[in-house]
């Protein structure tokens, strides 16, 4: 452990819609904010080829691009962006306490104020073709990327409320979908599977599994295996949607943040506040709902008001103790 410890007043921990508008906001409230990237500098976006339904950008925009042009925005309000992950953190219970946060197993620091925007990570297959083929028909959003799918033969795999509502969602635009479950019966409510059932370009597969995604460059086709039989059949489609749940970021704050029983961080009313006073929580980490670039970015954008406010009450408090 470095001996230097270092103070600021604004950390940023992780990238992303979400980290990147709270330090636009945090920059120009003067509360000279410090971006620690994570491990995926820019989140999950980098990873997506076209966003066409973030607002400003008429002819849509890549992923990786749009988070080089808002870490710039940050940037050129003051923000300091460090690549370097928080290893370990302790959390102050105090109003006006000071927060501990390791980067990198190595180095401390000291923040006035934390806002987590640390994402999620979508749950993937973990099958090589699935994998080499992420980003060419190979998505976890179908509300991100269903669109470029538009009167094309898609897949989808997964069985809860998420994969029967994003099933639901691209049989509206798209000419068939096919849903693949791996056990004989669905998860989702009663009131998914009704929808998902009653639309008719939905084709379910139970007991069915993916065995290989079928194509060089883009998604081609799908084989599928019948994990009862061990029968296999090969569809064509142009898009593989893979529903089967996120992981919060956020296992460095359990034990002292409240976070569900997946571990998405809870946030008090309206607002981003956490249970201990001066950390806010941000974007996918916190937002098991929607989980759109759009909101995160809105959400980042409330959590560096809520420091702001936060830091103004604070100094008040100090004002008015120390006279």
């Amino acid at each position: 452990m470095s001996e230097k410890i270092e103070r600021i007043k604004t950390l940023i921990i992780g990238s992303g819609p979400a980290g990147y508008t709270a330090a636009i906001y945090a920059a120009r409230a003067d509360l000279k904010p410090v971006v620690y990237t994570g491990m995926e500098p820019g989140g999950q976006l980098t990873t997506t080829t076209e966003v066409d339904n973030f607002p400003g950008y008429p002819e849509g925009i890549d992923g990786p691009t749009m988070m080089v042009q808002l870490q710039q925005q940050a940037e050129r309000f003051g923000t300091e962006v460090r690549i370097g992950m928080a290893t370990a953190v302790e959390l102050s219970n105090e109003v006006g306490g000071i927060h501990k946060v390791t980067i990198d197993d190595n180095k401390q620091i000291e923040a006035e104020t934390i806002i987590i925007s640390t994402g999620a990570t979508a749950k993937y297959l973990n099958i090589p073709s699935e994998q080499r083929l992420r980003g060419g028909g190979v998505s976890a959003c179908a509300v991100c990327d269903g669109f470029f799918y538009k009167g094309q033969d898609v897949a989808i795999v997964g069985a809860g409320d998420t994969a029967a509502e994003e099933a639901s969602y691209l049989a509206n635009i798209c000419n068939k979908v096919t849903m693949l479950i791996r056990k004989d019966y669905m998860r989702a409510s009663k009131a998914m599977q009704h929808r998902v059932n009653s639309l008719k370009n939905i084709e379910i597969r139970y007991n069915t599994e993916v065995d290989e995604v079928l194509g060089d460059q883009v998604v081609e086709g799908l084989r599928m295996v019948n994990n009862q039989t061990g029968e296999k059949e090969d569809i064509a489609i142009t898009g593989l949607f893979v529903a089967i749940g996120h992981k919060p970021n956020t296992d460095i704050f359990k034990g002292q943040l409240d976070m569900d029983e997946v571990g998405y961080l809870i946030t008090q009313g309206k607002s981003t506040k956490t249970n201990k006073p001066g950390v806010f929580a941000s974007g996918d980490a916190q937002d098991k709902e929607y989980r759109q670039a759009v909101t995160a970015a809105g959400t980042g954008c409330m959590a560096a008001l809520d420091a702001e406010r936060y830091l103004a009450t604070i100094e008040t408090h100090e004002e008015v103790t120390s006279s």
